[in-house]
């Protein structure tokens, strides 16, 4: 399946590097587009059948689970696809080693969201089982690997084809839950077997590509020198999905769940547009490497070409949303979520510094800076925090969205500045957000 236009390939026919690049892509772009559409429909038709108080405690279990998710991960994907664009030799060892990482790290992780919910919620045996059923996927994180490996060789089609497949199956799944009057129970039960089904079938597909699972060999140096490198990264990812995440978990305790209904509504709508610059940013990400190589000078041109479709982007979404949002939220989660169109209005400008940090994250890794990056994703999480103690309180969820916006515009934005290692990419980012400057650039 070509996904490339024929008018775009005839003009970059000449350079393969970028057709790899823009067809895988158009891979990401596909598979997320589908998902954005169909997980859109069948999440709306969820949550106006659950109704914001159940839709929100639903939401609450997830983001409590997510909240731990970094840990299971260890933070080795980005070090993982690096290691091997680097050295295609190490891939056995490296993948085989993480995927035993990653193994004892989604059981540690599951113990910890065990203890940490009937700690949080001792009387609520709904919340304890959500989390419990929900956080079981953690188990599955050792098969990430074969996912690592498809994006380090710029085949994100095999991951499109089997995520797209479980998942268009599990939302005809969903479909009939509702139909069928299901509990919310069943619903957690069916996130946590299309977990499991994503995770078999990508073991399936990795083999069936001429991989082989029992090549893949555990060595305890390969072990010690991925967490020494990948420690700062993943204690950044913790602070990232507390600076993502907390808001939902602090609404539930201090408001209730129903305010975790209303601003999940907004958000589920606001952050669909997050998968644009993953898709990119991973599609790109070894073509950077592969420059940096050859010219400083090249490296970091390329990297303001980034930032400036990171932020023409995002305000092109964020703008319209602007000034739609409650007509919206009213058309796709109904009446009773009319609450949610003003916390989507606020929250929609989060996507400038987001789509701006997931492209910057990667100078980090390439620059092998992970304590720099830990920083400033720590000093994020904590004004988030801070920010919703204040705020949830007096204003709920329109509070909630805005400490999403002043933390994540500190962490992808501000904290460059703290650091001398990084004010050139505060600058580029600046330039990025002049308007003037991106029209020298390219007209």
């Amino acid at each position: 399946m070509n996904l490339i236009p024929a008018f775009i390939r005839r003009r970059i026919a000449h350079r393969p590097n970028l057709v790899k690049i823009v067809d895988n892509i158009g891979w990401l772009f596909f598979d997320n587009i589908l998902r954005m559409g169909v997980g859109l429909l069948v999440g709306v038709w969820v949550a106006r059948y659950l109704g914001p108080e159940q839709f929100g405690l639903f939401n609450f279990a997830t983001a409590f689970v997510g909240l731990f998710g970094a840990i299971a991960g260890l933070g080795l994907q980005g070090l993982v696809v690096r290691d091997i664009v680097r050295d295609q030799a190490c891939k056995e060892e490296t993948l085989g080693t993480t995927a035993a990482l990653q193994l004892m790290g989604g059981l540690l992780t599951y113990g910890l969201i065990l203890g940490a919910i009937f700690w949080l919620r001792p009387d609520d045996n709904l919340s304890k089982l959500l989390v419990a059923i929900l956080g079981s996927s953690m188990l599955f994180k050792a098969s990430e690997v074969t996912a690592y490996w498809f994006e380090s060789q710029v085949l994100s089609k095999y991951i499109v084809w089997v995520q797209n497949s479980v998942f268009l199956v599990f939302s005809a799944i969903k479909v009939a839950l509702i139909l069928s009057h299901a509990t919310l129970i069943s619903f957690a039960w069916a996130t946590m077997a299309e977990a499991l089904a994503v995770a078999l079938l990508m073991c399936l597909v990795f083999r069936r590509c001429g991989q082989r699972l029992r090549q893949l060999r555990v060595r305890l140096l390969r072990a010690t020198t991925l967490l020494k490198d990948s420690w700062p990264l993943m204690l950044s990812g913790i602070a990232i999905v507390i600076y993502m995440k907390i808001d939902q978990i602090m609404l539930g305790q201090m408001v209730g769940d129903e305010a975790v209904g209303i601003y999940s509504a907004a958000t589920r709508i606001s952050e669909v547009w997050y998968f644009i610059p993953m898709a990119i940013v991973a599609s790109v990400f070894p073509s950077i490497l592969e420059v940096k190589k050859r010219s400083e000078e090249q490296y970091y041109a390329r990297l303001q070409k980034l930032y400036d479709l990171m932020v023409v982007v995002s305000v092109a979404v964020a703008l319209p949303m602007t000034f739609l949002s409650t007509p919206v939220v009213v058309l796709l989660f109904g009446d009773a979520y009319l609450a949610a169109g003003t916390v989507l209005a606020l929250h929609i400008w989060a996507a400038v510094f987001v789509f701006l940090g997931v492209a910057s994250g990667k100078w980090f890794l390439a620059e092998n800076r992970q304590l720099l990056s830990l920083q400033r994703t720590v000093l994020g999480a904590v004004v988030n925090v801070g920010l919703n103690l204040w705020l949830i309180p007096v204003h709920g969820a329109i509070g909630a969205a805005l400490a999403t916006i002043f933390s994540y515009a500190i962490a992808a934005f501000f904290a460059d500045l703290l650091q001398k290692e990084t004010r050139r990419m505060f600058s580029m980012k600046v330039s990025a957000m002049n308007p003037l400057a991106i029209y020298k650039r390219y007209i």
